[in-house]
């Protein structure tokens, strides 16, 4: 049985599993109050599929101070 105390957040769970389908992300938006807007993208043409956008502090981590996930 997983250990739910230590599983991911569901917006973080979802950026990874983007990353490791091989789309990409950029942030779009952070504001100050530590909220992001982060474009999902096509791993082929970069192309936006769909826009996250939290202040969950997990992906405040994940992220860091990286503007797209190639960084």
């Amino acid at each position: 049985m997983p250990d739910e105390a230590n599983a991911p957040s569901s917006a973080l769970a979802a950026l990874v599993r983007w990353e490791f389908s091989g789309g990409t992300w950029a942030i779009l938006r952070h504001s100050p109050a530590g909220e992001l807007t982060i474009s999902l993208r096509t791993c082929t043409a970069g192309e936006e599929v769909e826009q996250l956008t939290t202040g969950d502090p997990e992906v405040l981590t994940y992220v860091d101070d990286r503007a797209r996930s190639d960084d």
